[in-house]
C-alpha cells in the first residue's frame, strides 16, 4: 500500500441529529403474512473441517434469502432440489406461491464437498449463479419481476476449481464488447500458515466476455486473485469493471502469476541498487565521520572538497558534486580534513561547532546516505528514555490523572477489529489506489440504494450508524455519506444474538433478526400528529422515533433477510415471512 492515497471519511454534519433522545417502543401492529414452503431452503451445514471463525461468517452466516434490486420487492432462495425460486409482490393481501424460475443442472445431494448455492444479479437481464460445486453459471435471465415470462438461459458455465460462493457482480460494456465481472470467495487450506488458523480467503476476480464477431461465446477473459487472512465485510466490483472496494479487517494483496513475479523481482533489484547508500556517516559529541567508497580509477588529483561554515561539496573528477548542500549544523570548516583509506575509501572529517549537539542528518533533505550508530550511543539513548517505561502496568495509581480503566467502558463500546480498513484497488495495476483505516467504526451492513452504483456499507460512528455510497467515478468524492440511522450503532451493540441487519433503500428504517423468531425495526424520528412534551424538561418534542418488534411463528432458525421500501422478508427453513413496515405511496 506504499502508493496508496490515504483518505479519511467526511461526515455530513446536517446528518446527523446531536439531540437525538433515542427510540420509543411502539405497540402498532404489523402486518405479517407467511407463506409455506414447498421444499426446505438448500442450507448447507458447516462440515468438521469448517471449524474457524471465517467459515462461520462466510458460510455459517450466509443470507439465503437473494434481494433483486432491479425490480421491487422480488426476492428469490434455492430450495433443496436445486430450484431457484422466487417471489414477487405486488399486493400484500393477494401472495401467490413461490415460483420455479431456473433448475440447477447439477444433483446437490450427490455432492458431499459442496457449499452453499449462491447468486448475484448482475443487471436487469443477466444472473451470477453457483451451485456451491465450483461451477460457476453465467444467465441471461431477461426482463425479471412479477410479469416475467422469459425463461431464464445459460450462455457460460465452467468449473473454476474448488467450491466457492458469488460475493458480487456487475454487467457491462467496453469496446463495444459486454462483459460481466465476478467476485468468487473461497476459503481454503494454507499449508504455510502453522501459528495462525491453517486457512486463508481468497477473491477471485473473474472477467467473463462475449467473443468478438460472430462469435456469440462468452468466455473467460481474465483471472486475478487476491489472498488475505480474514474474509472480507464488504467486496464489491466498480460498475465499470476497472475497480474493486474492499473493507476487512486484515490486508488484501493481488496473487501475481510467474512472468508478473519475473518482472517485479527485476524491478526491485534495480531499485535496490539505486537504493545502495551513497555514503555512511558517525558522529560523536565532537565530530562526525563521513565514509564514501571511490571507483578504482579515481586518484587524490580527482578529488575536489570545499567545506564552509554551513556547506559541503563533494565532487569526483569533472562529474557532478557527489554530495553537495546544507549540513545539518554548522562546523568549524578551517579544521575539517580528509584522507584516501587504505581500503580506497574516501573518509571526510567535520569538526562540530556546537559540541554535544546530536545531528539527525548530515546534509538537509538528503536521504542518500546512512547513519551507523555506535553501540554505546545506542545505550545512551536507551538509558536516557529509561523514565518514560516501567515493568509496571499502573505503577502510580495515585497519580493525579490516572490512566484509561478499560474497565470503565461498556461492552458494547468494544471493538475486536479495530484494525479494518477500506481499500480500493486498480484493476489493471493491481495495486491500492485509496486505503482508509476504519479504526473504531465498525462494519454493520451493505444494502443496495440504486442498483446502477456499487452497495452502500453502513458504519457504526460514536453511537450512531452512517450510510456511506461509493462513487467510483469521482475520484474527490470517493465515498459520500448518504443517510444516519440515530444511535442503531450502539442499540445494535446490545443485541448480543443478533444475526443480520438490513435497512430501506430509502432510508426510512433499519432493521435487525436474531437467529430465532425476533425482528427488531427502527424507523426514522417522524413528527407527531399530538402534542407531547419532555416531563423532565417542559418543552414540547416535535418529532418521535420509533422502535417496533415482531415475533415470527416459527421455531425454525433465520436463514434469510432482506428489506425494501414498503416491506421486510425474513426466510427460515420451511417458510417465507412478509412484514408490512411502510405502506406504498
Amino acid at each position: 500500500m506504499a502508493g496508496a492515497a490515504h483518505c479519511s471519511l467526511q461526515a455530513k454534519r446536517l446528518l446527523l441529529d446531536p439531540k437525538f433522545e433515542g427510540y420509543k417502543l411502539s405497540l402498532e401492529p404489523l402486518a405479517c403474512y407467511q407463506l409455506g414452503l414447498d421444499a426446505a431452503v438448500a442450507e448447507v451445514q458447516l462440515r468438521d473441517d469448517q471449524y474457524t471463525l471465517d467459515h462461520m461468517r462466510a458460510f455459517g452466516m450466509y443470507n439465503y434469502l437473494h434481494l433483486d434490486s432491479w425490480y421491487q420487492d422480488n426476492v428469490y432462495y434455492v430450495d433443496q432440489f436445486g430450484r431457484v425460486m422466487n417471489l414477487s409482490v405486488t399486493l400484500d393481501t393477494a401472495l401467490q406461491k413461490p415460483r420455479e424460475v431456473f433448475r440447477l443442472p447439477t444433483d446437490l445431494a450427490a455432492c458431499d464437498n459442496r457449499l452453499c448455492a449462491s447468486m448475484h444479479f448482475s443487471s436487469s437481464t443477466w444472473v451470477t449463479l453457483s451451485d456451491g460445486t465450483g461451477r460457476l453459471y453465467l444467465i441471461k435471465s431477461g426482463k425479471r419481476g412479477s410479469s416475467a415470462t422469459e425463461k431464464w438461459e445459460i450462455v457460460f458455465n465452467e468449473e473454476l476449481g474448488s467450491p466457492f460462493i458469488v460475493a458480487h457482480s456487475v454487467s457491462f460494456v467496453k469496446s463495444d464488447t459486454h462483459s460481466v465481472a465476478v467476485l468468487l470467495l473461497r476459503v481454503e487450506k494454507d499449508e504455510l500458515d502453522t501459528k495462525g488458523s491453517g486457512f486463508h480467503v481468497t477473491l477471485e476476480w473473474v472477467t467473463i466476455a462475449k467473443g468478438k464477431e460472430g462469435d456469440h461465446r462468452y468466455e473467460i477473459i481474465k483471472r486475478r486473485v487476491l489472498q488475505g487472512k480474514s474474509v472480507p465485510h464488504y467486496a464489491a466490483i466498480e460498475p465499470s469493471g476497472d475497480g474493486l472496494m474492499i473493507v476487512s479487517h486484515k490486508p488484501f494483496t493481488f496473487m501475481q502469476s510467474e512472468s508478473d513475479e519475473l518482472e517485479e523481482n527485476d524491478e526491485v533489484k534495480v531499485s535496490n541498487e539505486k537504493k545502495a547508500p551513497l555514503y555512511y556517516w558517525q558522529q560523536t559529541e565532537d565530530d562526525v565521520t563521513i565514509t564514501v567508497h571511490l571507483p578504482q580509477d579515481i586518484t587524490r588529483d580527482d578529488i575536489k572538497i570545499c567545506f564552509s561554515p554551513d556547506n559541503i561539496c563533494v565532487t569526483l573528477k569533472d562529474q557532478p558534486p557527489l554530495m553537495e548542500g546544507k549540513l545539518h549544523s554548522s562546523v568549524d570548516h578551517e579544521s575539517c580534513t580528509w584522507i584516501i583509506r587504505e581500503d580506497r575509501s574516501l573518509e571526510i572529517s567535520l569538526i562540530k561547532k556546537n559540541e554535544g549537539c546530536r545531528w539527525t542528518e548530515l546534509i538537509v533533505g538528503d536521504t542518500r546516505g546512512e547513519f551507523i550508530m555506535d553501540p554505546s550511543q545506542c545505550s545512551e539513548i536507551a538509558e536516557s528514555l529509561m523514565h518514560l517505561t516501567s515493568e509496571v502496568m499502573n505503577p502510580n495509581p495515585e497519580k493525579e490523572n490516572p490512566p484509561c480503566n478499560a474497565q470503565e467502558l461498556e461492552e458494547c463500546d468494544a471493538f475486536l477489529e479495530d484494525g479494518a480498513s477500506l481499500s480500493r484497488f486498480d484493476g489493471d495495476t493491481l495495486k491500492v489506489t485509496h486505503v482508509i483505516n476504519l479504526g473504531s467504526n465498525q462494519y454493520l451492513f451493505s444494502v443496495v440504494v440504486n442498483p446502477k452504483e456499487m452497495p452502500c456499507f453502513c458504519l457504526r460512528h460514536d453511537v450512531d450508524a452512517l450510510l456511506w455510497q461509493p462513487h467510483s467515478d469521482q475520484p474527490e468524492n470517493m465515498w459520500e455519506h448518504i443517510a444516519t440511522f440515530n444511535a442503531l450503532g450502539y442499540v445494535q451493540a446490545s443485541k448480543q444474538d443478533k444475526k443480520f441487519m438490513a435497512c430501506a433503500p430509502d432510508y426510512s428504517y433499519a432493521a435487525l433478526c436474531e437467529c430465532m423468531r425476533r425482528v427488531f425495526i427502527y424507523r426514522q424520528p417522524t413528527p407527531l400528529a399530538t402534542v407531547l412534551y419532555n416531563r423532565k424538561e417542559g418543552r414540547q418534542v416535535g418529532q418521535v422515533a420509533k422502535q417496533l418488534v415482531a415475533t415470527l411463528e416459527a421455531s425454525d432458525p433465520i436463514l434469510g433477510f432482506q428489506a425494501t421500501s414498503e416491506r421486510l422478508f425474513v426466510l427460515t427453513t420451511k417458510t417465507l415471512f412478509l412484514i408490512k413496515v411502510n405502506s406504498g405511496n
